[in-house]
């Protein structure tokens, strides 16, 4: 939440989240959000929270846990004249491939990636955004999946999760297991080199054992010779007629 409220005041009203999968480091933000939006965005409307099975009750457990907290606020907050009625609603809604959110011109899509390798019946989701004419996919946390790679088709901007040790080091079975659970540089550049996006970015990057980030680039630019960045936290990107990834000092 500290990162949402220092892109203000050129963003505001966070009322929409997707979420990708029901990892705790995807997910205990979302407490903050939901207490905190009132006051700080002076949001009237409820946020909305869109995510894989078991969405919905996840969000109700955390009303429920912070029940007395919300309760609180909302008293304190009237007598000071601040938030807004109805700030704090959240409505919570389990979605799967085949659903598409529309509005003003722009569809989100959720469809089925592989982050657990066929050892967990609970769906992980990347997204496809498209807006006028324009298509950027999060492939959320994946092994390679080769569903991602046809919904990123014809994608402007593909952001894309990586994770690696350095080769020729230890793995122990701790980072062998996190490993199996993601996309490995070379892996990505399998995808970036199947999809072809004007850029691809990597997010939620996973440096086991001490990998360096040329490391990683230079494993994924033997199979890719396309634009590849690394993602930062308050990285803008633009899409149109060329795809420029800013950085957070960038005009």
């Amino acid at each position: 939440m500290q990162r949402v409220y220092q892109t203000q005041p050129q963003v505001r009203g966070f009322d929409k989240l997707f979420l990708t999968h029901l990892h705790s480091d995807h997910t205990t933000g979302i407490p903050d959000l939901m207490i905190t939006r009132n006051i700080m965005d002076r949001s009237d409307s409820p946020l909305r929270i869109w995510g894989p099975r078991g969405t919905e009750a996840m969000v109700s457990h955390l009303r429920e846990a912070f029940k007395v907290d919300l309760k609180v606020r909302d008293e304190v907050e009237r007598v000071y004249g601040v938030g807004h009625q109805g700030g704090y609603e959240v409505d919570a809604v389990d979605v799967d491939e085949g659903f598409t959110y529309e509005r003003d011109g722009l569809s989100v899509e959720p469809f089925r990636v592989n982050h657990y390798g066929g050892y967990s019946d609970e769906p992980s989701l990347g997204y496809r955004i498209r807006y006028d004419g324009r298509c950027a996919v999060l492939s959320g946390d994946t092994r390679y999946c080769e569903n991602l790679v046809e919904y990123s088709r014809g994608a402007d901007l593909l952001i894309h999760e990586v994770a690696a040790a350095p080769i020729g080091a230890a793995i122990f079975d701790g980072v062998r297991y996190v490993l199996s659970l993601h996309t490995g540089p070379e892996e990505c550049g399998s995808v970036f080199s199947e999809v072809k996006p004007r850029l691809a970015l990597f997010y939620h990057v996973i440096q086991c054992l001490g990998v360096s980030l040329e490391e990683i680039m230079d494993r994924a630019r033997r199979g890719y010779d396309g634009s590849v960045v690394f993602g930062e936290d308050l990285m803008r990107v633009k899409i149109g007629d060329e795809v420029e990834a800013l950085r957070s000092s960038s005009p």
